[in-house]
């Protein structure tokens, strides 16, 4: 049998050293020194202003009257520089600061962008929200806690459909953007207003009066057990990290940068991870306006025939829609796959299946596999911490730290957590003292709760695989420990491609049960027609008959009862944003979901719910 063929790819990192602490403690890191990077990422812009002022920054769609949209609409380099330096001015004008930040509730958008270029320069934090706290929530309550939190002295909304949020939660004394529309009965700034300022000398000296402990965006994380914590993003921070991703993948920097991306910027990894390494490369920006949803896929695909990245980012859902897309689009096939260089996803577990189709069309298409990478970060590390060296990549695996980065290891209750120190984690969490001292261990190695183990232990430069969230792990009324992690990804990739997450229960219990979030496959499976409510098509026959041999073949391999599904049911209801049961991004929040159906779970262990799948008797 041959070995697969990649298309090349280079990898930054090959070697690690590994040293002993105290018992129990290792130190790991990257033997590749971090080299020199710039006091501040508007350096970057600066540069690219300057030297390739045509050259495309970031483009999207533009709306067209019945709400669609259109053809592509671009700001250079140029524009950019010119517009934030204009926007800062205006930012210096009212006197904002980190103690009065700008606050960003709407989408991924070019204004969102320039403003935030233009707080970048003018030394004032942004703060992207989650537009979900405004147009999905109810009572706007994480809204309220992120405006509590920062004491926003502005607050930008691309439009109207933000105004009913912010009259529910902006105090009245804060000035409010808006790019198009109004809010009834109070005075709005049109963003052009904003745009139209005449930059002076103050800019620049604001510029240079930045540095690398200047605060750069305030993050907010998900909020998994508590309120979302505001994470502290400095220059230093981001400055670093993209350096360390650019001697991680050296890919980004060997031929002109292009993204198409929908990852929101409110999340680490669109607003870090991808927009800075656009804004340091020089890259180009394509804003997808799609998702990895069934209303919004389409328009990620119209995107991906049109425009053909050089490296492509997703969450597992998302290319799982591809997979099964390229499966019979030739036209995205062959401009999808025609430079793209590598693909990334994080967030969850990849499915195999999903993985092997892809390789498929790959293969079809161009006649080499394109390298799907990984790795680990996190809010707190900027984010990339981890990441993979090998085109082998399997599911979970993480890889070696990132050059500049120490990660400790520390044995705790049977597992090993990853620990963080570097240019690249946070100093803390804003006005949170409390919580930013017990994040930090004795040698000030930031503790992220992440389980790990080597790949391979005889060969520690392969690096480091997942081992779930030491936070999620439990123990049944046994004292036997479950842990989460490895079995919530043997049910997932042993259920796909009709499993979309696993949330597992059975704390304090006998036994583990799980709960189950189908994909919208199901209503295939079940040969009912599409209007078909899904509690009916969870009910019928074929469904249950497939999810029973599942449970069957997982009892098969199970060891005990740490790894046993002694129970299953199925989820009509999908993880909802309000609640905090799936972030933006579409990663499940174990916590939150077993909290807001606590109902559930008492009643699948008590076999109360009309459809129980348990592993047969054999």
């Amino acid at each position: 049998m041959s070995t697969p063929r990649f298309r090349p790819l280079r990898f930054g990192v090959t070697r690690v050293s590994l040293r002993d602490g105290a018992p129990g403690v290792h130190y790991l890191q990257a033997e590749q020194a971090l080299q020199g990077y710039p006091e501040r990422i508007t350096d970057r812009l600066q540069r690219w202003g300057a030297t390739v002022p045509e050259r495309s920054f970031m483009a999207r769609r533009a709306k067209q009257a019945d709400g669609s949209r259109g053809d592509w609409r671009h700001v250079s380099y140029g524009e950019a520089w010119a517009s934030a330096r204009r926007i800062a001015q205006g930012l210096i004008d009212r006197g904002l600061s980190a103690e009065r930040p700008v606050v960003i509730l709407s989408e991924n958008d070019l204004e969102h962008a320039l403003l935030a270029l233009g707080c970048l320069v003018a030394g004032v934090p942004f703060v992207p929200t989650s537009p979900a706290y405004s147009l999905v929530s109810q009572d706007y309550d994480k809204l309220r806690h992120v405006l509590h939190t920062v004491t926003p002295g502005l607050v930008f909304a691309a439009d109207a459909r933000y105004a009913k949020a912010i009259a529910a939660a902006v105090d009245p004394g804060t000035e409010v953007v808006l790019n198009e529309g109004g809010v009834e009965g109070r005075a709005v700034t049109p963003f052009a207003e904003l745009l139209a300022t005449s930059a002076t000398a103050q800019v620049d000296a604001a510029m240079q009066a930045t540095g690398p402990d200047t605060i750069t965006k305030f993050l907010f994380t998900s909020g998994s057990t508590k309120l979302p914590k505001a994470v502290i993003n400095t220059q230093r921070m981001w400055c670093a990290n993209q350096q360390q991703m650019a001697q991680s993948m050296p890919v980004l920097a060997e031929q002109p940068l292009l993204l198409v991306d929908w990852l929101p910027w409110n999340h680490t990894f669109g607003g870090n991870h991808n927009f800075g390494m656009v804004l340091y490369h020089g890259g180009t920006l394509y804003i997808d306006d799609g998702k990895p949803t069934p209303a919004l896929m389409g328009e990620t695909l119209r995107n991906l025939r049109e425009i053909a990245p050089t490296v492509y980012f997703n969450v597992p859902t998302g290319f799982e829609a591809l997979a099964n897309a390229m499966k019979t689009d030739e036209i995205l096939r062959r401009n999808f796959l025609s430079r793209v260089k590598m693909f990334f996803y994080a967030g969850a577990a990849l499915a195999q299946p999903v993985w092997d189709s892809l390789y498929e069309s790959e293969e079809r298409e161009i006649g080499q596999r394109i390298v799907m990478s990984s790795g680990l970060g996190m809010t707190e590390t900027g984010p990339f911490g981890l990441f993979v060296t090998s085109p082998n990549v399997k599911a979970g695996d993480l890889g070696v730290p990132t050059p500049g980065l120490q990660v400790k290891l520390v044995d705790v209750d049977g597992k090993t957590e990853l620990r963080y120190r570097g240019p690249n984690v946070t100093p803390g969490y804003w006005r949170a003292p409390e919580e930013t001292a017990a994040a930090f261990d004795d040698e000030g190695f930031f503790c992220s709760g992440d389980a790990v183990k080597w790949i391979d232990e005889t060969d520690i430069h392969l690096g480091l695989k997942f081992d779930g969230r030491i936070a999620e792990d439990f123990k049944l009324a046994t004292g036997t420990f479950v842990s989460v992690g490895p079995l919530r990804a043997r049910i997932i990739a042993a259920g796909a491609p009709y499993i979309q997450d696993v949330v597992l229960t059975g704390l304090n219990m006998k036994e583990v049960g799980a709960m189950v979030f189908p994909t919208a496959a199901v209503r295939q499976l079940s040969g009912l027609n599409g209007q078909t409510a899904m509690a009916d098509v969870l009910a019928s026959e074929a469904v249950l008959a497939h999810f029973q041999k599942l449970v069957d073949e997982l009892a098969k391999t199970a060891t005990g009862s740490a790894n046993r599904v002694a129970r299953l049911c199925l989820l009509a209801e999908p993880p909802t944003l309000d609640r905090g049961e799936v972030t933006d991004k579409g990663s499940i929040n174990q916590r939150a979901v077993l909290a807001h159906r606590a109902d559930t779970v008492d009643a699948l262990h008590a076999d109360q719910l009309h459809s129980i799948l348990k592993p047969r008797q054999h």
